[in-house]
């Protein structure tokens, strides 16, 4: 019995102890906490609007609605319903039910106690950006990703269009965290790239302007998307991309690593990658392979990159040392979390670097931080 007994204090007492260690360790990761639902907005807010409301829509205005610093003026939704619109912004499978209160008041979305217009229109001309105030508007359809496409948005009324989505023209692309000083105010249509590419972009600056890269290779392990088969379907354009999503690890094609040289043009034609995606539904993972210009250690690519996170890039690039996995990544609003514990060396100058990133939530983030940005800079010019 006396045997027995002392195990079972040994156990309790284990325990303890092991609950302790836990809530006293200290990590270089740590997940931004959601932020606390709004109940007014700013005197200088910037007016904004979205255009399209599907999962970057829909996570846009979230993160609008959460930021003092943003007012949510209007949003186009092509066909859906103001009720529907509010079910598909309060629930969400992956980042979960919107913290704060949603209801409707006919075609309005009333969204923590303020009332925002919602329009049917297929023309975004006709949505009445200016009327409403929506001075920066986020094209989030992936229809008007062009000058010509585009301006119909201004044409009704607002200031400047930003895509969440690469530019299928030569309008403007700013990676925020990497070129954003090249926005003077005199571009009409900004381009926030692509979640890949605001995945890959700032690890890369960090290396390059630390080590140069003289050549490199990206792999994106990439989460499905709503462009892809649940089930095997067809696609003339692509057939291993008419595979079932859900059951494939699907080989693919992506131009997020050349346009990485879009807004960094020393490494043009030094860098480019293809994607894989695979049957989960967010967070995404970058391997970066890599011939850097100048020798060094392991150590110092992760103590450099330790340092942008907490300076320069803080907010954007994040670094890690936990030995973590996708899903600990859902809803992190940083556009890159560089993995210190993935990464490999093979000689001084031959390294693989890993990156998560949520395609979903971090991206969204980018595209307002571009939003405020620009009004920013706008805002300097003007005076």
């Amino acid at each position: 019995l006396f045997s027995s007994l002392t195990l079972f204090n040994n156990i309790i007492t284990m325990k303890f102890l092991t609950i302790s260690l836990l809530v006293a360790s200290a990590s270089a990761f740590t997940a931004p906490a959601a932020p606390a639902a709004r109940t007014d907005t700013g005197l200088n807010a910037v007016g904004m609007g979205v255009n399209g409301f599907g999962r970057i829509g829909r996570l846009v205005t979230r993160i609008i609605m959460d930021d003092p610093e943003s007012d949510m003026k209007t949003i186009n939704a092509g066909s859906a319903t103001a009720d529907y619109m509010a079910y598909q912004f309060k629930y969400d499978t992956i980042h979960g039910k919107y913290g704060g209160t949603v209801e409707t008041d006919g075609d309005f979305l009333v969204i923590n106690g303020q009332k925002v217009p919602t329009t049917r229109c297929r023309d975004p001309s006709e949505a009445g950006w200016g009327k409403a105030g929506a001075d920066y508007v986020c094209e989030s359809t992936g229809v008007f990703l062009t000058k010509e496409k585009a301006q119909s948005i201004l044409d009704g009324g607002a200031k400047k269009v930003i895509y969440s989505a690469p530019a299928k023209d030569d309008s403007q692309t700013i990676v925020m965290g990497v070129n954003q000083g090249e926005y003077d105010g005199s571009e009409d249509f900004i381009s926030c790239a692509s979640c890949t590419t605001n995945g890959l972009a700032p690890m890369v600056k960090c290396i390059n302007d630390a080590f140069g890269i003289d050549e490199a290779l990206m792999t994106t392990v990439h989460a499905m998307t709503s462009t892809q088969a649940v089930v095997d379907s067809s696609s003339k354009k692509d057939w291993r991309g008419g595979r079932a999503a859900s059951g494939n690890i699907i080989p693919s094609s992506t131009g997020a690593a050349k346009a990485v040289t879009k807004v960094i043009p020393s490494l043009q034609g030094k860098l480019t990658g293809m994607a894989f995606r695979v049957p989960t539904i967010d967070v995404s993972v970058v391997d970066l392979t890599c011939k850097l210009s100048k020798p060094t250690t392991y150590d110092d690519i992760c103590a450099a990159v330790k340092a942008s996170a907490a300076g320069d890039m803080a907010g954007i690039l994040g670094y890690c040392d936990e030995p973590l996995v996708s899903t600990d990544f859902e809803s992190d609003i940083r556009s890159s979390i560089f993995d210190a514990g993935a990464g490999i060396m093979l000689n001084d100058r031959f390294v693989k670097l890993v990156a998560w990133y949520d395609n979903e939530w971090g991206y969204s983030g980018r595209v307002v931080d571009l939003m405020k940005h620009c009004a920013a800079v706008d805002a300097k010019v003007k005076a």
